[in-house]
């Protein structure tokens, strides 16, 4: 696990608490819909970065 991927992944997971949070606050549902494309697209990208597929 390198540097890179731990900071993708702990970005994933901070957007998807901000999601959530906003989500809980009924804040608009295009804000909360892009922060959880965002934290998905960075979970995605942290864990393909992961040497654990070779």
């Amino acid at each position: 696990m390198n540097g890179l991927s731990t900071l993708l992944i702990f970005v994933g997971l901070f957007l998807a608490g901000g999601a959530v949070s906003f989500w809980k606050q009924k804040l608009p549902t295009g804000v909360v819909v892009l922060l959880g494309i965002c934290s998905a697209m960075a979970l995605l990208a942290g864990v393909l970065r992961l040497d654990v597929w070779e």
